[in-house]
């Protein structure tokens, strides 16, 4: 059960840095943790943006110690969230290999305490610098934004590919947001008129996903499933061309029974998909081309975080903030 709690202040170890945390965003894989994904037990929050108050020692000489932290002191910061073990926590940050590394630990999510409180320590490498220009609303979206940026770091999206998102969800939005910079054709599907309204104005096309979805049965280069349902990958292997590309975004703690034969009748590729570039998602934030914070619906103090995890779990909430 969710409840607010007392809890010490971190103290700082070597090579890392103590976060007072500014703003965090509530998200669908929270909500599911709850649930029971991923049997995490402890401090939630993985969406965040923060201010360096503290850095710990290294094993640097003082003059390179002293710039470490004129270095980030004071700063703005977001944290990839993927924390690897100490052998690989090491500058520049490599997400490629940390994001899989054996070992690794999540912030909120797998053995590693989250942003939802006041104060959170990180190593060093994990912090990535917010530009000035990038304000807070805007930085709190960088970890989702990340991940629909992953998509095309993993595959090789045209402007003439017919690209289909399945879900008008916050991350749906966020995908159809960032595969608009790649294709020129991208449609997004949902239930809720007024969700899809916020990316019509960029160029994406949108449609209901019930029985009258215009979209043709392999039809689609690439079907991006974000509905955040067990349900969702059965409608993509209807969607998805012969030798097109699924592309699976939900973390759900549901499971479904599924019939895999499309996948090798029409030799469909499936693709996971989890976390993504920050620097990417930054670069997209302070060149102002995804306007994230249209996804934005309700804030709450942090003193009242029970409250908002209850807002955030309404049918058709779009992001629920946390104000400290």
């Amino acid at each position: 059960a969710l409840e607010l709690i007392d809890a010490p202040d971190p103290t700082p170890k070597p090579n890392h840095a103590i976060l007072r945390i500014a703003l965090a965003g509530i998200c669908n894989t929270d909500i599911e943790i709850v649930k029971g994904y991923m049997g995490f037990e402890g401090i939630l929050g993985h969406e965040f943006v923060g201010i360096v108050e503290d850095v710990g020692d290294g094993d640097n000489d003082d003059e390179e110690e002293n710039g470490i932290k004129e270095q980030w002191m004071g700063k703005r910061v977001c944290v990839d969230i993927n924390i690897p073990p100490p052998d690989l926590q090491r500058v520049p940050f490599d997400a490629d290999v940390v994001h899989h590394a054996a070992g690794r630990s999540v912030v909120g999510i797998m053995g590693h305490q989250g942003a939802f409180a006041e104060r959170i320590q990180v190593p060093l490498c994990n912090l990535f610098a917010v530009p000035d220009n990038v304000t807070n609303d805007e930085a709190v979206f960088v970890e989702p934004l990340a991940a629909a940026f992953e998509i095309p770091h993993q595959c090789s999206i045209r402007k003439c590919d017919k690209v289909v998102v399945m879900g008008d969800g916050k991350l749906g939005l966020l995908i159809a947001m960032a595969l608009r910079l790649s294709s020129d054709d991208v449609t997004l599907l949902g239930r809720h008129a007024e969700k899809l309204a916020l990316v019509e104005d960029l160029g994406v096309h949108t449609a209901g996903d019930d029985a009258a979805c215009p979209i043709p049965v392999e039809s689609a280069d690439f079907v991006v499933e974000a509905t955040g349902t067990a349900s969702g990958l059965g409608t993509a292997l209807s969607l998805a061309r012969p030798r097109g590309t699924i592309v699976l975004k939900s973390t759900v703690a549901d499971s479904e029974s599924l019939n895999l034969a499309p996948v090798v009748i029409n030799e469909l590729t499936v693709v996971g998909s989890r976390c993504g570039p920050f620097d990417k998602a930054l670069d997209a934030l302070a060149e102002k081309r995804v306007p994230v914070e249209r996804l934005i619906q309700e804030r709450f103090g942090f003193g009242d975080a029970v409250e908002a995890f209850e807002a955030a779990q309404r049918r058709g909430m779009l992001k629920v903030l946390l104000d400290f």
